[in-house]
C-alpha cells in the first residue's frame, strides 16, 4: 500500500494534466456540436460519401447529424487516441523510470521482493487509468447533459468499458517494454499506439486484411460499431484480456532475471 501511495503521488500531476486535457477537449467538442446541430446535416452527407475514409472512420455506419453518431466518430476518436497514449506512457515509464532516475538502488534495498514491487506498480497503473477515465467520462457526461439532446446511454457505457479494456492492453504491452529497458521508451510507446490505431483503419478498408482486427485493441473499442449496434465479436475483448495477462506474466519473468543498474 505504501508503494501504491508513492506511485500515485509521484504521477498525480501528469495524471491530472492528461485527464483534464483529454476530458476538456471532448467536453468542448460536445458543446460545439450543439452550435452546429442545425447545419451539420449537409456535412454528414458529404462525410458519408468519402469512400474508404468513411469506412475507416465509421461514417458509413453512423451519421454525425445525430449526437450519437457525432460522439461515436469525433469524440470517440479523440478519446481513444488520448487515452491510448496516456495508458502507453504510464506503462512504459512504470519500471524503467527507476533505473533512468537512479532510484532503483534505493527502491530494491527496501524489504519488498521484485514481484511485490511489480504487483503494486501495476495496481497503481490500473488505479490511475480508472481515475483518468472517471474524470474524462465525468466531463463528457456534463457536456452531453448540457446539450439537452437525445443520447443513447447504453452504447456510451459499453464503449467506455471496452475502451478501458483497450487501455489495459496497451498499458500492459508497454509495461512489458519497460521491464526490458533501462530508459523510458516514450517514442516507442506512442508509436505503438498510433500503429495499432492505423492497423484498425486498414483492417476496415482492406477486406483481405480483416484478420488484422485480432492484433489491435482499437478494433473492438470502436465507437461507430458500438453506437450503430453492429454485432460485436465478443472474442476480441477476451483476447485482449489474455494478451494483458500474458504481457504481465512476461514482465515478471523478465524483470526477475534482469541485472538492474543503480
Amino acid at each position: 500500500m505504501i508503494l501504491l501511495k508513492h506511485e500515485l503521488k509521484q504521477s498525480a500531476k501528469a495524471l491530472l494534466i492528461w485527464a483534464l486535457s483529454v476530458g476538456l477537449i471532448c467536453y468542448a467538442c460536445i458543446l460545439l456540436y450543439q452550435s452546429l446541430a442545425d447545419r451539420i446535416g449537409g456535412i454528414a452527407d458529404t462525410y458519408a460519401q468519402m469512400g474508404d475514409m468513411s469506412k475507416a472512420l465509421g461514417l458509413n455506419k453512423v451519421s454525425i447529424a445525430t449526437l450519437d453518431g457525432y460522439f461515436a466518430t469525433e469524440i470517440a476518436l479523440m478519446f481513444g487516441l488520448g487515452a491510448g497514449m496516456f495508458a502507453s506512457m504510464l506503462g512504459v515509464s512504470s519500471l524503467s523510470k527507476e533505473e533512468e532516475g537512479h532510484t532503483s538502488e534505493f527502491l530494491y534495498t527496501l524489504p519488498y521482493s521484485r514481484a511485490s514491487i511489480l504487483t503494486w506498480k501495476f495496481v497503481s497503473l490500473i488505479v490511475m487509468l480508472l481515475i483518468f477515465n472517471i474524470i474524462c467520462i465525468g466531463l463528457e457526461s456534463l457536456g452531453l447533459w448540457q446539450t439537452g439532446l437525445h443520447f443513447s446511454i447504453r452504447p456510451f457505457v459499453i464503449y467506455h468499458f471496452l475502451a478501458f479494456v483497450m487501455q489495459l492492453e496497451l498499458a500492459s504491452l508497454c509495461f512489458l517494454l519497460s521491464s526490458m529497458n533501462r530508459r523510458k521508451q516514450s517514442g516507442l510507446a506512442l508509436g505503438l499506439t498510433l500503429l495499432l490505431y492505423v492497423m484498425d483503419m486498414i483492417g476496415r478498408i482492406i477486406p483481405d486484411l480483416e484478420n488484422i482486427k485480432y492484433m489491435t485493441p482499437y478494433y473492438f473499442a470502436n465507437g461507430a460499431d458500438i453506437f450503430s449496434k453492429t454485432k460485436l465479436d465478443n472474442s476480441l475483448p477476451v483476447i485482449a484480456i489474455a494478451i494483458t495477462c500474458l504481457a504481465l506474466i512476461s514482465s515478471f519473468i523478465i524483470y526477475q532475471k534482469r541485472d538492474l543498474s543503480a
